[in-house]
Parts: C-alpha cells; sequence; structure tokens
C-alpha cells in the first residue's frame, strides 16, 4: 500500500480581538518559560565560570579569534590570537602556527614567573594577575594547561539562521516524547544545525550520531545512512536523550552523558552522587574538557539562541513543506524524480539519507524507504497515479571482491568487465579514494559473463 505522510502545516492567525491580550499572555509565557527551563536545566554555582566562557566563543568571539585559555578554569584568558579566514588556502597550517607562537611565550612567562622572575612587561603583569595568589606551583602547573578555543560567534548566528528550518519540529517532537522542547536547541553545539556535518570521529547529521551509537535507533547501510536525515535523526536523539534520563535522573547528567556514554555516566555517578561532584571531580576514561563542559555548552547555546531568535534583524530559514511516500517496493531514484518531475539536486536534498550509490542509480532505493517530496498540488496529483510498475521486487544483484596486494579500483574493474567508476558509486567511493589489502568490495553482477563461464564449462557428449 502507499501512503503519503504530510509533515507541515500553514499556522492560522488569530483574531484581531486577541491583540489586547497579548501583552500579558506574553510576560506569563516567558517567565513559565524561563521557570520551566531553570528546573530541568538549573545553572550550577560550580558550572557558571564555564557557562560564562562559552556564552563568549558563541556570542563574542568570532572563528578569526583564537583563545589561549586555561584548560579548568576557561575565564583564565592568556590572550586571544587573530587568525586567518579558515576558508584560505594554507589557513589550517598558517593558524596552527600562530597559535604554536603565542603558546609558546605564554609557557615561557609562566615558567619564569614560576621560578620567581617579577613581571616587567605588560603581559607578563597581566598573566601574573591572573592568579592572585602568585604561587610557583600554580605558574608552573598551568603551563600544562594552556588550551586553544576558536571563536564560533559567526558559525553560531549561520547556525540559528539555519535552525530556523527545523527548530519549530523538533520542539514537537520532544514534546511528544514527554521532554523539555528546550533540548530541540542542542544542534547548536553538535553541528551548528548544519545537517551534513562529519567530524572526524565520523559523527554525522544534525545530532552528530557515530556510527556505533546510531545503528541502535537508525538505519546504517549501503543503502541508507539515516543519520544525515534531521527528521529521523531527531527522533533518534529523543529517544536517546529519554533513555539517558530515565536511568540518570536528571537532565545535567542526561545531556552529558549524550557526549561521554551513558555507560560511562552511570560509573561516574555511582563513584561521585550529583553532577557537580562529577563535573569537579570525575577524571576517568575520556571523561576530558569535551565532555566536563558539555552541558555547559548546551546551557550557553540555549541563552544565546534565544536572543538571537528575538533580533528583528536575523531573519531564519522557514520549513519547507513536505510530504513522504512510504515506499512498496525497491525503487530507482531516476524514475521516481522523472515520475514526480523533481530535479536531481532537489530530490537529494530532500532525501539526505541516501547513499550516493543509490542516488545515482547504481543501486535502488530500499523497500519501505520513506521518500520525501515537495508538498505540492501537482505532487500530490501525481502521487494517486502512482503505481506498482514503477517498483521492483528486488535489489540490484552484486558480487563481492576482496582486495589482494597490488590491486586498484581500475585493475579490478577490469578484470570484473565494469568500469572504476561503477565500483566507486556501489562502494560509495570517493573518486581515486584508497583501497586497503582485505576490503570486500561490491562489483555488479554480470550475467553476461556468468552465462559466458557456464557455457565454456559445459562438456559436450
Amino acid at each position: 500500500m502507499i501512503t503519503a505522510l504530510h509533515c507541515a502545516r500553514k499556522s492560522i492567525c488569530p483574531g484581531r480581538y486577541l491583540s489586547l491580550l497579548i501583552p500579558p499572555l506574553l510576560v506569563l509565557l516567558c517567565v513559565s518559560s524561563t521557570a520551566h527551563a531553570q528546573n530541568h536545566f538549573p545553572c550550577y554555582s560550580e558550572i557558571q565560570k564555564n557557562v560564562t566562557f562559552w556564552k563568549d566563543v558563541y556570542d563574542k568571539y568570532d572563528s578569526t579569534q583564537g583563545i589561549l585559555h586555561d584548560r579548568t578554569d576557561p575565564t583564565i584568558i592568556y590572550t586571544v590570537v587573530n587568525l586567518i579566514n579558515w576558508e584560505f588556502p594554507k589557513a589550517g597550517k598558517i593558524n596552527r602556527q600562530i597559535t604554536r607562537l603565542a603558546r609558546k611565550r605564554i609557557k615561557k612567562i609562566l615558567l619564569d614567573l614560576g621560578h620567581g622572575k617579577k613581571p616587567a612587561t605588560e603581559e607578563e603583569k597581566k598573566i601574573a594577575s591572573l592568579f592572585p595568589r602568585n604561587k610557583p606551583a600554580a605558574f608552573l602547573q598551568a603551563r600544562e594547561n594552556i588550551r586553544l578555543q576558536v571563536g564560533q560567534k559567526d558559525r553560531f548566528y549561520r547556525g540559528v539562521i539555519r535552525s530556523g528550518k527545523y527548530i519549530g519540529q523538533l520542539k514537537k517532537i520532544f514534546r511528544a516524547y514527554g521532554l523539555p522542547e528546550e533540548l530541540a536547541y542542542l544542534p547548536h553545539v553538535e553541528s551548528s544545525f548544519y545537517p551534513l556535518a562529519n567530524s572526524k570521529a565520523d559523527a554525522r547529521g544534525l545530532w552528530q550520531f557515530t556510527a556505533g551509537t546510531g545503528k541502535q535507533y537508525l538505519t546504517i547501510n549501503e543503502l541508507v545512512d539515516e543519520r544525515l536525515d534531521p527528521h529521523l535523526s531527531s527522533h533518534a536523539a529523543a529517544k536517546l536523550l529519554k533513555e539517558n534520563y530515565s536511568q540518570l535522573k536528571t537532565w545535567p547528567l542526561a545531556l552529558t552523558a549524550y557526549n561521554y556514554g551513558r555507560a560511562g555516566m552511570i560509573r561516574a555517578v555511582k563513584e561521585h552522587k550529583t553532577y557537580q561532584k562529577v563535573f569537579l571531580l570525575y577524571n576517568k576514561g575520556y571523561f576530558k574538557f569535551a565532555s566536563r563542559n558539555f552541558y555547559s555548552e548546551f546551557l550557553a547555546a540555549l541563552e544565546i539562541a534565544k536572543k538571537l531568535e528575538n533580533d528583528p534583524k536575523l531573519k531564519k530559514h522557514k520549513p519547507e513543506a513536505t510530504l513522504t511516500v512510504r515506499l512498496p517496493g525497491y525503487a530507482s531514484c531516476a524514475r521516481m524524480r522523472t515520475f514526480f518531475k523533481v530535479g536531481k539536486q532537489d530530490f537529494a536534498r530532500l532525501n539526505p539519507a541516501l547513499r550516493p550509490s543509490v542516488l545515482n542509480d547504481t543501486l535502488l532505493m530500499p523497500k519501505g524507504y520513506l521518500m520525501r517530496l515537495p508538498a505540492t498540488k501537482k505532487i500530490r496529483t501525481r502521487l494517486s497515479q502512482l503505481n506498482q510498475s514503477l517498483f521492483s521486487g528486488s535489489q540490484v544483484a552484486h558480487t563481492y571482491h576482496i582486495v589482494r596486494k597490488g590491486e586498484s579500483v581500475s585493475a579490478i574493474a577490469q578484470q570484473h568487465h565494469t568500469s572504476a567508476r561503477t565500483i566507486n558509486r556501489l562502494n560509495n567511493l570517493p573518486k581515486n579514494s584508497t583501497i586497503r589489502i582485505g576490503q570486500k568490495l561490491k562489483i555488479p553482477y554480470n550475467k553476461e559473463k556468468v552465462l559466458l563461464l557456464k557455457t565454456k564449462g559445459k562438456r559436450t557428449p
């Protein structure tokens, strides 16, 4: 059965007779909303300095500014260095050199102060003033505790603009799970609301699921990666956060577990009982700066995002009206695009979970896939004309090749009477990508070759 699910509705404006009631209602709603957030997401005195630091990262310093600060107390800021635009050629290398020199200079000053030298220059006096007790051991210890944080103001601002497309739907999803809608702001920390975000650890999407965690809640295979679908991954995030909360009982702990892992946070709570003590004392495993600061980052992002949302100069992206179709069989993207008259780029944008091998028709969309389309009158009309002849009962057939020493994609392609481009597409490999010994590559099933081999093997009487 082919079904369509509508995912966006137009809002209805209230009548003019309500206009006199709006100001007091807004005041009540704001007070209620603020109290609600404070109950669920308290800002403990133990983390106040960290929250202040992250608010400055999101709202004061942009990505051309590097903050060299103390890892334990981030409000101890030694200097702010000027970086070049990260989009310029070799920007990463140049910026690393800039920060390396600044770090080296600060470490030398701290070493001198630790050995009893009196501060002489303005910079030396400033750094000395950051440690009121002036204990030599504090200066020497601080040398190993310097950290760089690149400002995020410009990126955060763009993230708030992008969030307009998703934030309303995300709030509905969290409310449907009985969760605080403020959790919808977490992607500001994770991905800046960029749905195709990809980290060095291969965490992907709006909610930055790793493959291991993602597979517990989403489908990740050769055909789809649902981490990249904002709608599906938001449901997954809600489920994960709800499970965290049910076991850890407070949102500071549940949110920290989103970054650190639930099992690790349960161990931390067994040892230290409360979030505040975990924050101050826990230092096992991978509980380092990122995990320790995750909840503080969330509080800062929540406050700055809500402030920017009220800025009339900021024009947020608007939600896109779409509908979804549950596929009753395997289907070609090209055939569906042609049938519904949807452009290739629009189709890919609306269906970000589809792998390149599916989008380029090397493989078919899987049976049961929830295909997303623009919610237009023409699409609805075509939807009523959708028939079974557009679907296949099975996936495109393929075999496998185990990579041996000295083999390349082009050599393997020649061996199997196909093209390197086809193998790359089928295996979701970028052009000119490196393959490794023992890697299992999918190869298109060549019926003519199989038939020829069978014929050659036959004996004539």
